[in-house]
């Protein structure tokens, strides 16, 4: 149930981010892990219906196992959600656009985090301008978060980076960031945007969506491409130059992931056609680097 092609066919945002966060919980391998300094007897192997709010994160990050913790509660920290809604995250492929990838991903990652207990909040870059949700931890708000998300409509640029000091305004918590973008960007605007969240010591993690059809340069044919900001268009021949193109697509990727890791931010490229476990896994070993 994770594949993008069947989240599709989900159209109520609440009811698809449970079934996406109930099929990766049930989808782990219950191997026994034994090791040093483990007290076996306040853990047990995760089963399905046990309260996420008792698994053990630290367990998870050190084996990639599920395991309840039967004698501690976990630190609640607040999750906020920073998405791309330009016109260029309208980009389609194979009948699934980015900002539905986008909308699934933070949809089932705002549901875990509130099973967690964690508070959630949300900002939506679109037109040039700045959506904000504040943070919360009660379910209300998480249908409200869930609300917002559906609601997005791609439009215009990136918001400029004059907004973007209102993003945390009178908010000295610490928080775990999760931005999911396709990084298009004009003017440098959310390179500012990603240096400004590193200068203030957040932990951050970096969604960069790509179609397939951007990966591997196959358009079915057309030859004409067209910026879905600028409206500028451009002839190409895919067959032609597809491996100059890799090459530059390839250098171009590597340079984002330099450059995000120097700011100690955790970078990871997703193709809309992959399935959503492995941003979900991301999310859970940065949790527990953000925990306060």
């Amino acid at each position: 149930m994770l594949d993008p092609k069947v989240l599709m066919t989900i159209k109520d945002l609440p009811l698809l981010a449970k079934t996406v966060i109930d099929g990766f919980m049930n989808g782990f391998n219950k191997s026994t892990v034994k090791g040093p300094g483990l007290e076996f007897s306040q853990y047990r192997s995760y089963q399905p219906g046990d309260d996420l709010r008792w698994l053990d994160w630290r367990m998870y990050a050190r084996s990639d196992r599920y395991y309840i913790r039967e004698s501690e509660i976990e630190t609640s920290i607040s999750v906020r959600f920073l998405v791309d809604a330009s016109a260029s995250m309208n980009h389609d492929d194979n009948g699934i656009k980015k900002i539905d990838y986008a909308r699934f991903l933070a949809a089932s990652l705002a549901y875990l985090a509130n099973t967690q207990g964690d508070s959630v909040a949300l900002n939506v870059f679109k037109d040039g301008d700045l959506f904000s949700l504040p943070s919360k931890p009660d379910p209300q708000h998480l249908q409200r978060l869930l609300y917002h998300l559906q609601l997005i409509d791609p439009s215009g640029k990136f918001t400029k980076p004059v907004h973007y000091k209102e993003l945390f305004a009178g908010n000295d918590r610490k928080e775990l960031l999760i931005f999911i973008t396709d990084m298009y960007q004009l003017n440098g605007e959310i390179s500012a945007l990603l240096a400004s969240l590193s200068a203030l010591k957040h932990e951050v993690i970096v969604f960069h969506l790509m179609g397939q059809n951007e990966l591997d340069l196959d358009f079915k044919g057309y030859a004409t491409l067209e910026d879905m900001e600028t409206g500028e268009t451009i002839q190409v021949n895919t067959q032609s130059t597809k491996s100059t193109y890799q090459y530059k697509l390839q250098q171009y990727l590597a340079a984002i992931r330099s450059d995000l890791l120097s700011k100690h931010i955790f970078y990871r490229m997703l193709s809309t056609a992959q399935p959503l476990d492995a941003a979900l896994r991301d999310f859970l070993v940065q949790r527990k680097k953000g925990e306060i």
